[in-house]
């Protein structure tokens, strides 16, 4: 563990500065594997984290917070394919953050219900305790939970879908499409190459 201060280049957050620009302290921390199970010999991993004068509780927390990056990618790729959180296609920014909350709200349920669930595995899947189950098993059983658990809602309404555009008939009310803001290094905005825009390649004859 050291300090560092790492050279900031003109570009993304700092592409309107004017001036030089600063320079930010940090600390460098060196983390590696004393024993490996296999007997081999690891390569250290350099971390840095920007601030200075980190104590060892800061550096513990920084090394146990690198270890838990797994967790956090395979948490995000079950909210997207296991609870549907890319699945809508919304047009409104709020309407998007409102599905999010019920998407964590969601997530937190099946949390809670981990020890009330059954372990609805698959054959090649190996077993596990009750205190361990990852949500995507929790949610395999959670629907038999949902029908003896009370729910302070009233119970839903007979209703009929609604008639929808008429067959044939055009939208009239396109979907507004906003740019997705990516800016160069020398201020302009991004622009597709012309070779890879629709209707530039040549039109095979044979």
């Amino acid at each position: 563990m050291g300090p560092a201060a790492p050279r900031l280049t003109q570009r993304a957050a700092w592409l309107d500065h004017d001036g030089p620009l600063p320079v930010i302290e940090g600390t460098v921390i060196r983390l590696a594997v004393e024993h490996l199970p296999s007997g081999g010999v690891n390569k250290p991993v350099w971390l840095w984290w920007s601030r200075a004068g980190a104590t060892p509780a800061d550096v513990d927390r920084c090394w146990q917070a690198f270890l838990r990056r797994f967790d956090i990618e395979h948490t995000f790729r079950m909210l997207k394919q296991t609870l549907g959180w890319t699945r809508p296609r919304l047009r409104d920014s709020a309407a998007a953050d409102r599905w999010t909350w019920l998407i964590i709200a969601a997530h937190t349920q099946l949390r809670l219900a981990r020890p009330l669930a059954a372990d609805l595995r698959r054959p090649w899947e190996k077993p596990a305790p009750p205190h361990k189950l990852t949500p995507a098993r929790v949610r395999r059983g959670f629907r038999n939970l949902r029908t003896t658990t009370g729910s302070p809602a009233g119970a839903p309404k007979p209703t009929t879908p609604g008639h929808g555009r008429p067959p044939g008939s055009k939208n009239r009310r396109p979907a507004a499409r906003h740019e997705v803001g990516r800016v160069l290094t020398t201020g302009e905005a991004y622009q597709r190459p012309a070779h890879h825009k629709i209707g530039t390649k040549p039109r095979r004859t044979q």
